[in-house]
């Protein structure tokens, strides 16, 4: 560990719905500055002007402060480095190109895309490592001059020293690239226009960034970004070069890496679902990293108080919804009542809502709440749970009426009627004894004789408990409901 303050950094694009994997990659490294009560810097790389868009900038500051993450340094906060918007730092990465060039740690190139695929193809067909050959590494004035009267416009390389680069990875341990497979790389596009490979690497140098974890797909850069470092230090911009860890894809369908095109993947979907933030951070956790062999569910508390990068596990981490909605399902089981309730208020209205705003009834849904909290995976699955309340006719659910009308469920049906006509409305367990006895009559237990009863009051098979729902239901709808089952059986 660096003896230097921990300073992480998350510095996404603003380009679209976040992804769940990018989600990860932010969650890892706010867990890790708070664990070390360091300091994590939000940066925004938003240099392509053809990707990044202001919608998308909004949208992204939404769905991290939706999430819960907050930052020291960043969009909204300032901070001694500002600004953090890298469209806004264009002078600076200009000044660092011409320095490195100055030094010779960086020169023009002139080559064209068909002449570097030409050399690439000859070079496979040899054998030989296809990557930059270093054609203009070496070029004279004179030659410059005569590429430039050709009307050629330079982009310019990084010079790589011809030297083996080896480094420890904080997740995937000691790590060796030899020069051969690391060649000379733009840094800057022929209008001049800077490159990632230049931005990302100076603003971590100049915000003094002490620990880089970022996904694996970025772990080819890792050499290139060091021999940079190591110019910046030279040139007295970097003081030091960061301590790298690179964190396992997350996987979808097919063992394929989770795209921005899997539906999965996007943040949003989750939010208009309807999972807890916390639920779904607790999940995304665990793709790569555990808090301990025998628990799945635990807070950001409990996982920032444990959080280290040495125990994330290199390997690949498979996204399963089905867990991820288990484990939300857990977080909704955890909240106290008050908390549930206010939380599922967006599905409780317009434009969730199938009933009129002046049908629902605040004191059928307290009283109902507690019930559903048991049941939801998601929060917006609570309109289907509870609709029935608050609409003058339940949703009839036609599966559900052929699975539950059998021959015979007319006759099951007026015998609970009559049943509950007698019984204490009072008591949930009251109307499960008057259906108890009804299903006696007929010959059937309890599980068969509900069924009916259920889908006549609420239009579905499954669903909140029933006695409890029928209490909150009232005597005097729950039995014009069974009376417009009967009709129905009837006709």
């Amino acid at each position: 560990m660096a003896s230097a303050p921990v300073r992480v950094r998350f510095c996404p694009s603003p380009t679209g719905n976040p992804h769940v994997g990018l989600v990860r990659t932010a969650l890892f490294n706010w867990a890790f500055a708070k664990h070390h009560q360091g300091t994590l810097v939000f940066r925004i790389e938003d240099t392509d002007a053809a990707r990044d868009s202001e919608e998308s900038y909004d949208q992204l500051l939404d769905s991290l402060r939706w999430l819960g993450f907050d930052w020291d340094e960043g969009p909204e906060v300032g901070g001694p480095h500002a600004p953090y918007r890298q469209s806004q730092r264009m002078d600076i990465y200009q000044d660092v190109a011409r320095k490195l060039q100055d030094a010779g740690r960086a020169y023009p190139c002139y080559c064209s895309t068909a002449e570097l695929d030409a050399r690439r193809d000859a070079a496979r067909a040899a054998g030989r490592p296809s990557g930059y050959d270093g054609h203009c590494r070496d070029l004279t004035a004179e030659q410059k001059a005569a590429y430039e009267a050709e009307g050629r416009t330079p982009i310019i390389r990084f010079r790589m020293p011809d030297e083996t680069i080896t480094f420890t990875d904080l997740v995937r341990g000691e790590l060796t690239f030899t020069a051969e497979n690391v060649p000379d790389y733009g840094i800057v596009r022929a209008n001049g226009a800077p490159l990632y490979t230049l931005v990302n690497p100076v603003d971590d140098a100049l915000m003094e960034i002490t620990h880089v974890l970022r996904g694996e797909d970025l772990l080819s850069s890792t050499p290139r970004q060091i021999a940079l470092y190591k110019a910046l230090i030279d040139l007295g911009i970097a003081k030091e070069i960061p301590s790298f860890g690179h964190l396992p894809y997350v996987m979808g369908e097919g063992n394929k890496k989770l795209s921005k095109r899997d539906p999965e993947s996007s943040l949003n979907l989750y939010r208009e679902r309807g999972f807890l933030p916390e639920g779904l951070l607790n999940y995304l956790s665990l793709l790569g990293w555990s808090l301990a062999p025998d628990r799945d569910v635990f807070s950001m508390d409990e996982m920032v108080a444990a959080f280290e990068i040495s125990d994330v596990n290199p390997n690949p981490a498979r996204f399963d919804l089905k867990k991820c909605e288990a484990i939300n399902a857990d977080h909704i089981r955890l909240l106290d009542v008050k908390d549930f309730t206010e939380r599922c208020a967006p599905w409780l209205r317009a434009p969730f809502a199938p009933w009129a705003p002046e049908d629902f009834d605040e004191a059928k849904w307290q009283a109902v709440a507690p019930h559903a909290q048991t049941r939801l995976k998601v929060l917006s699955e609570i309109t289907d749970n509870v609709d029935f309340l608050f609409l003058p006719e339940p949703v009839r659910d036609e599966a559900s009426w052929a699975k539950a009308m059998k021959e015979g469920s007319d006759a099951l049906l007026r015998t609970a009627r009559e049943k509950l006509e007698s019984a204490d409305w009072t008591s949930a367990e009251s109307l499960k004894e008057a259906v108890l006895a009804a299903g006696e009559v007929h010959g059937l237990k309890l599980g068969k004789a509900q069924a009916p009863v259920r889908v006549a009051v609420t239009g579905r098979t499954i669903g909140l408990p029933l006695f409890e729902s029928l209490e909150i239901l009232g005597k005097e709808k729950t039995l014009a409901r069974i009376d417009a089952a009967l009709a129905r059986l009837a006709a």
